[in-house]
């Protein structure tokens, strides 16, 4: 591309020099020819001029007195007077020579004989400025068609790597532009792909690890479940109940993994029904009872009963069971789920006896990767978005103790 541009630069310019210099060298040529010619026409004028006075006078003619108008070597005039010997001034002139002659009232007659040297000398003078001229026209054209080739073919360059980039996963923008509205509208478009595609590799990486992090806690329990099932498989009426609970779990785990992808693909795919919070709390009580019991802890019931909200209970479970859970490995003591009424709202709080939040993270706990105990930090952020999305919203109450709430929508209004 480089070399297209400067060839097809260079040769507009060589045209337009040709266009120019060649018609203007032959009429400068013509123009230095016509004024030696009146040059040596004004030599063979005045020096009739002073015979002819000279005559008119009667003085007598000769060669003296017209040498101060003979000027330079290169001129041979001549004067032929009738019945007089010619006169003659300078030196006689070889090969090519400007020749003018002038006749007076009385016969006389002046010849003035110029050299070409001069003259050819001038013409040469003449078509070297203009070469020089042309010569430096088109080095400032070759060096204008270098710049401007490196200034066209460089965005392309750029444009290409930020393709390349793009092809090889890395999205990031480049947020360049160059000056020239049709690349910088392909720099724009690029740069708006290289923004969406970062998007939707967020949004994929952020879902695998949601959906690692919201189905460990599942398949934990489900896990736990099947261990007694197989301990009490000698008491038929324990193994139903405990295969009961465990196709509850994995319909909650199919559920969680559906909402996952929900959110995903629409987050605001609107799913709430108006349920009864005692059903989920009893699922929770069941779910996690296993485990604070092999951990020497309790979970205890207290509040609201009969409470109706507006949700998902699918999302509203898996919030609670991150709380839960959340109190479980980082907190202490007895862990005490409190549903309470709050102007229009159901309030679902847990609390546990531990040395509660950090005062330095305070809300904190809620962005993805900020852990005060080394975990990864992403239940508590994916337990607010999936609690926004539902409808509802999940704060902080308190630090020491740590109170955990989840305000609901009423569903008995």
């Amino acid at each position: 591309m480089k070399r297209r541009m400067i060839n097809s630069l260079l040769g507009v310019v060589l045209v337009v020099v040709a266009v120019f210099c060649v018609p203007l060298a032959l009429i400068e040529k013509q123009s230095i020819v016509n004024a030696a010619n009146d040059r040596v026409d004004a030599v063979a004028v005045r020096v009739l001029g002073l015979v002819e006075s000279r005559l008119a006078a009667g003085e007598p003619v000769s060669g003296e007195k017209f040498a101060a108008v003979v000027t330079g070597d290169d001129y041979y005039v001549t004067v032929d007077i009738p019945g007089q010997p010619q006169i003659a001034l300078g030196h006689p002139v070889r090969g090519d020579a400007l020749t003018a002659t002038e006749t007076g009232a009385s016969g006389e007659t002046v010849t003035a004989v110029q050299s070409r040297t001069a003259l050819d000398h001038e013409i040469g003078n003449m078509l070297l400025l203009l070469g020089v001229v042309a010569l430096l026209a088109v080095q400032a054209a070759v060096a204008l068609a270098v710049w401007q080739a490196k200034r066209l073919a460089r965005p392309l360059t750029d444009l290409a790597e930020t393709a390349e980039r793009l092809g090889s996963g890395d999205p990031r923008p480049q947020g360049r532009r160059y000056g020239v509205p049709e690349l910088d509208r392909i720099a724009e478009v690029l740069d708006t792909s290289a923004e969406r595609i970062a998007r939707m590799l967020t949004a994929e990486r952020r879902l695998a690890a949601d959906a690692s992090h919201q189905l460990r806690t599942p398949l934990t329990a489900l896990s736990m479940r099947l261990e007694e099932i197989t301990a009490l498989a000698e008491d038929p009426g324990t193994v139903r109940e405990e295969a009961a609970i465990g196709l509850q779990q994995v319909e909650r785990l199919t559920d969680v993994v559906q909402r996952l992808l929900t959110n995903q693909r629409d987050p605001n795919s609107p799913t709430a029904v108006t349920f009864g919070l005692d059903e989920v709390v009893k699922q929770q009580v069941e779910e996690w009872g296993p485990t604070l019991r092999d951990g020497g802890r309790r979970l205890v019931i207290e509040g609201l009963r009969d409470a109706r909200v507006i949700g998902t209970p699918g999302t509203v479970s898996q919030v609670l069971a991150t709380l839960i859970e959340n109190s479980l490995m980082h907190g202490a003591g007895t862990i005490t789920l409190r549903v309470r009424r709050s102007g229009s709202s159901v309030v679902a709080e847990v609390q546990d006896e531990g040395p509660g939040v950090p005062r330095e993270l305070g809300n904190r706990v809620f962005e993805r990767a900020v852990s005060g105990r080394n975990s990864t930090g992403i239940g508590l952020a994916v337990a607010r978005d999936l609690a926004e999305a539902d409808g509802g919203r999940l704060e902080l109450l308190s630090l020491r103790p740590p109170v955990f709430a989840l305000f609901l929508a009423r569903g008995d209004d």
